[in-house]
């Protein structure tokens, strides 16, 4: 496998003399049409507003070739060890389906991975199903009407960023819906907030630590359990409201103090665990387990086009290839992913996790540092709220910052008002294309602070209406464009080593600072 740093292969060294396409005066109807890629699930995928032509795209499929993208990915879903800085198989994709056939086989901690994942998810099925109908209830006999998840980071953003995600779809088609809330922040305030108004006696919490040991975590677990007992209400067992999602050999694993526990293991990343029982868990319990099931044949059906190894027919490679030139040959070293959607107002934060954490990386795959960028920082709000805050920056800074657009034809709870001759969507979407065209082509004028500039760059991903399919697609293509980004720039997405200075210095003021004086310093000063 060809593992070499991107700036040392012809390809690149190919793009980086080729000028950007001219978006602000040649953005036509016929190439917006021919820029357009299914991403499955119902999801397209433009780059019309992008800065590339056909030179570009001939080079893309040389650099794809020549880093062997498609190689990389088949290598990472047949069971290799891509995740080399921790010596570890990266299994995400398998969670929601097995794309190289039914003899795709995955062996590891004495168990077959593929069946490891189906028993898990068919052990969701039934819990969920048996909470839904009243046959488990309470520990003082009512039924669970409630659920919150504890946990941090990629246990938290993106079943969370899910959760809302889903829940107009569900609303809409009269779904019986378990409210679902989300602890992270060890900030007592947290807890205290989604604990206040909660009837213990129907509300489930779900425990979520790969390790069984996350600082954070287990300090929420004990605030919750403390809580409950501090109620003092007769026949109520915190244990019996409480169930884990954790590894088999974590102390959450056999504890006493659960009703039950669900598996990961150490080859699903958190950032990439949506689909696991991470987010299968909270999300078949609040929705019913059919609406997970669709979530993640959307998932799927996007992992299947990202295999296409023709770049035109691939979304998540084009959008990467496209990344990367932004990245390293025009050098913009950040992105704004701007969902026309309220229903996708926490998916940004969760996207800042997926691509900054798994590519905010300055040593290559084998430790050694690379002398070009890496992952953009990644950040947004939806529309059309985004448009009264930061995008006078992004029209008029001195900065270009690229642009993700993500739409949809009909609202999801197609609860619409017509005012003023239009609807209230035709109006989001009128808004969401006349920022396209208004970043791509700006206006000249006389008057200096009314001049736009334009060739300010962007994609969209658009579909009919956001649904369980669409949205698991949505999640893939950004896991799959990350990945493909992490193999041309040669770097290992899987680790998460920049997390951990913090931790261990956090232990060490909880132990008193020890003998570092900085950090003595600051205990008397916040003490």
């Amino acid at each position: 496998m060809n593992y070499s740093n991107l700036n040392g292969t012809k390809a690149f060294k190919a793009l980086a003399k080729l000028t950007p396409f001219d978006v602000k005066s040649k953005l036509t109807a016929s190439r917006i049409s021919h820029a357009a890629i299914s991403a499955g699930g119902g999801l397209t995928y433009n780059y019309g507003a992008m800065p590339i032509d056909d030179s570009h795209i001939e080079t893309f499929v040389e650099l794809a070739q020549e880093q062997q993208l498609i190689e990389k990915y088949t290598a990472l879903i047949s069971g290799e060890i891509m995740n080399i800085g921790e010596q570890r198989l990266v299994l995400h994709h398998l969670t929601r389906g097995k794309l190289l056939g039914n003899h795709q086989l995955i062996y590891a901690d004495g168990e077959e991975k593929g069946a490891f994942y189906h028993e898990q998810l068919a052990r969701i099925e039934a819990f969920s199903a048996a909470v839904r109908n009243g046959k488990i209830k309470g520990s003082t006999g009512k039924n669970i009407t409630k659920v919150v998840q504890i946990g941090i980071g990629g246990s938290d953003l993106g079943p969370r960023a899910l959760y809302l995600a889903l829940k107009g779809y569900c609303v809409e088609l009269s779904t019986d819906i378990l409210e679902a809330r989300f602890i992270s922040n060890v900030d007592p305030d947290d807890p205290t907030e989604i604990l206040e108004d909660l009837d213990f006696e129907s509300t489930l919490f779900i425990i979520v630590s790969k390790s069984g040991t996350t600082q954070e975590t287990l300090t929420n677990q004990e605030f919750v359990i403390k809580a409950m007992n501090a109620k003092q209400i007769k026949g109520l067992v915190a244990a019996k409201h409480i169930v884990a999602v954790t590894s088999k050999t974590s102390p959450l694993a056999s504890s006493s103090n659960v009703l039950d526990a669900f598996f990961i293991d150490d080859y699903i990343g958190g950032r990439y665990s949506s689909t696991s029982a991470v987010g299968g868990v909270v999300l078949s319990l609040a929705y019913g387990f059919d609406i997970f099931k669709r979530f993640l044949a959307g998932a799927h059906d996007a992992d299947l086009h990202a295999l296409q190894p023709d770049v035109l027919n691939n979304a998540a490679m084009m959008d990467a290839l496209i990344g990367v030139y932004l990245r390293n040959v025009l050098h913009l070293p950040s992105t704004a992913v701007l969902p026309y959607s309220q229903a996708l107002s926490r998916f940004p934060a969760h996207l800042q996790q997926l691509d900054m954490e798994s590519n905010g990386k300055q040593v290559n795959r084998f430790g050694k540092p690379v002398d070009y960028g890496t992952g953009p920082v990644i950040f947004g709000e939806p529309g059309t709220n985004g448009q009264h805050s930061f995008y006078q920056l992004l029209h008029q800074g001195t900065d270009t910052i690229p642009l993700q657009f993500i739409g949809f034809i009909k609202s999801q709870r197609l609860n619409d008002v017509e005012t003023d001759g239009s609807t209230s969507q035709k109006k989001l979407v009128a808004n969401l294309i006349a920022q396209i065209v208004a970043f791509a082509c700006g206006r000249d004028h006389e008057n200096a602070n009314k001049r736009f500039l334009g060739n300010r760059y962007s994609s969209l991903l658009w579909a009919n209406r956001l649904e369980p399919e669409t949205l698991g697609a949505l999640l893939a293509h950004y896991e799959n464009k990350v990945m493909f980004q992490g193999f041309l720039w040669n770097l290992n997405s899987f680790d998460q080593e920049g997390v951990q200075l913090g931790k261990v210095l956090a232990n060490k003021v909880l132990a008193g600072g020890e003998s570092d004086e900085a950090l003595k310093a600051f205990i008397r000063m916040l003490s």
